[in-house]
């Protein structure tokens, strides 16, 4: 998952049963906890189970739908559940197969598209609401987002620009510094969007993680150690659970050769796949084979379930996991089908990376061409073209 799309996976709780290719997941021990259920008593459930009811006795009322299905998809974000998703999907089902639902049905089902790759539908629907509400600052930000993704950097510049009238100054200049910190302008976006974060007074702390994680990423691509670890610590005193900058975070961590700090944060985290991923890195980087062990064969069931189930999202991931466990090829061929899909920085490293670890430079060319195309600055990846090039 990436902060660029702040998506989220639209599928329902991985599967326990995984068929031929996995045997069922059994508990430990009667005692361990394998899911905790929200309380009843949770006001965020009370008022979620008030609008159900109200929409399943009104399942026309598209105030009400979209209403219900914002509240999901806002929860799904903070707490990791792709099943909320699933519900908001649910809550817009008379609108769902239309060619043309009200522009705020359309919008969400665009969120809710791009959170799968559904990239060509999902632009669609984008184009379709701004065809009717030129003005909708949502649309115009959901479009860059995928635009961005895409790689397709001229349209998605276009599309921040459009927010300048529309949304806040920090909002439109986290939009083009996003876009020009991968395309040979990193540390005038990276400068201009610092100066606009700490002059731009109060805002919501969703926003500040946002912005905060997004100038730790383009300072750790340009090797400021220390200033991209204070920009993560600022962010994760905001929010200690928000599932991307944990990522983000360990990530830079693993770089920084210190898993026990990564072991650390994510001991309670483990339910989420990219989360148990980097968990298992900071295990093999420490040498713990015995709970490594445990972490791959979790997360090679949860991927198999993934496999079954048609869910390529994951690829960028799975791709990180087979080198872990050393099936150079797989790895190559799921970095090469992820970057088919998307383009972003950490696209570009696992790429790099599995083709280094398969030694062969060709399979690696597209991506180094990129990089060349766009000038992008980014000190990992470079060092990595750098090897490349020796090994061959």
């Amino acid at each position: 998952m990436t902060r660029i799309q702040t998506l989220l996976a639209l599928f329902a709780l991985l599967s326990p049963a995984l068929g031929a290719h996995a045997a069922p997941y059994l508990p430990a021990s009667g005692t361990q906890v394998i899911e905790t259920l929200p309380r009843r008593g949770d006001p965020v459930q009370q008022e979620l189970r008030r609008l159900r009811a109200q929409l399943n006795a009104q399942p026309n009322d598209v105030a009400l739908a979209t209403t219900l299905a914002r509240r999901y998809i806002a929860l799904g974000r903070s707490e990791t559940d792709p099943r909320y998703l699933g519900y908001a999907q649910a809550a817009l089902a008379p609108w769902w197969k239309q060619a043309a639902p009200p522009p705020p049905v359309r919008l969400l089902r665009a969120t809710l598209l791009q959170s799968t790759h559904q990239f060509p539908a999902a632009l669609a629907d984008l184009q379709g609401v701004l065809a009717v509400e030129p003005q909708n600052a949502q649309a115009w930000l959901t479009l860059a987002t995928v635009q961005t993704v895409q790689g397709d950097y001229a349209n998605a510049t276009s599309s921040c620009a459009r927010l300048s009238s529309l949304a806040n100054e920090l909002i439109t200049v986290t939009c083009v510094a996003q876009v020009g910190g991968i395309t040979g302008r990193a540390l005038q976006s990276e400068q201009l969007l610092a100066l606009t974060l700490e002059r731009s007074g109060t805002t919501t702390p969703e926003l500040q993680v946002w912005v905060l994680t997004l100038l730790a990423e383009m300072a750790q691509r340009r090797d400021a150690v220390t200033l991209a670890e204070t920009r993560f610590q600022r962010a994760l005193a905001l929010d200690p659970h928000d599932s991307y900058l944990l990522g983000a975070y360990c990530d830079f961590l693993l770089d920084q050769k210190r898993p026990s700090r990564v072991e650390a944060l994510l001991a309670d985290q483990t339910r989420i796949d990219a989360l148990l991923l980097r968990r298992a890195l900071a295990l093999q980087q420490q040498g713990k084979t015995a709970p490594l062990a445990a972490d791959v064969a979790e997360l090679a069931a949860r991927f198999d379930a993934a496999m079954l189930r048609g869910d390529t999202v994951h690829q960028r991931e799975q791709a990180r996991f087979e080198l872990l466990r050393r099936d150079t090829a797989r790895a190559l061929t799921l970095a090469r089908k992820n970057w088919a899909v998307q383009k972003e920085p950490a696209d570009m490293r696992i790429y790099l990376e599995a083709a280094l670890q398969a030694r062969d430079r060709e399979a690696a060319q597209p991506v180094i061409d990129w990089i060349a195309k766009h000038k992008t600055e980014d000190a990992a990846a470079a060092k990595l073209v750098r090897q490349l090039g020796e090994s061959a």
